[in-house]
């Protein structure tokens, strides 16, 4: 079994630098990269973001789109290669949307206002499931994992049910991959901080 190392962050922490910074080690020591992206390209703005950011990739690596589940490129990759997931709180997001978007709330309200308790718990039960099988092909992969997501419950409350959903739900998210890392840090104006063990008081 590899190690998991968990990088969380602000917007423009510089966590997804610290991530690549990771990765590079890795290939220095002769591993494969596969690069496992989750956004998704919906306007210009995106569009430019990710060809900034596939051009600030070092060449070589591999990448993966994946928008809806990380799981199967990481299932894919190499044995002992290094998978770089980023990130899960745009994974997050695109699932609950796509979620929302299958099943939309039976009070016929639009999502962003009015979800409820029924489409809450089938989303959250839905989270629960994917969130556990990422977590499960990430114990089998034998290579180095590093997993970026965002650190989202530190500003106001959301006004909206939809973002209040999305908040918990990235909590909770965080806390379980975060619970399972060999190695965290939580990165504050591009510096990181080394968090301690799960477990440790």
């Amino acid at each position: 079994m590899g190690v998991l190392f968990f990088v969380t962050g602000g917007a423009r922490s510089g966590k997804s630098r610290f991530a690549v910074r990771l990765a590079e080690a890795e290939a220095q020591r002769g591993r494969t990269v596969v690069f496992v992206a989750t956004m998704e390209a919906l306007d210009d703005e995106l569009t430019a973001r990710v060809a900034r950011h596939r051009a600030e990739r070092p060449k070589g690596w591999r990448t993966v789109e994946a928008p809806l589940s990380p799981v199967p490129a990481l299932a894919g990759a190499p044995g002992d290669a290094c998978v770089l997931i980023d990130c899960l709180s745009l994974w997050l997001s695109n699932l609950l949307l796509a979620a929302l978007e299958a099943e939309p709330p039976s009070d016929g309200g639009a999502p962003a206002e009015s979800i409820g308790p029924r489409a809450r718990g089938h989303l959250e039960s839905r989270l629960d499931a994917e969130i556990g099988a990422l977590l499960a092909t990430i114990a089998r992969h034998a290579g180095p994992t590093i997993v970026v997501s965002n650190e989202v419950g530190g500003g106001v409350v959301p006004p909206t049910a939809l973002g209040r959903l999305f908040r918990d739900a990235m909590g909770t998210l965080n806390q379980r991959v975060a619970g399972t890392a060999d190695r965290a840090w939580l990165l504050v104006a591009g510096r990181a901080l080394e968090l301690p063990p799960a477990g440790a008081p």
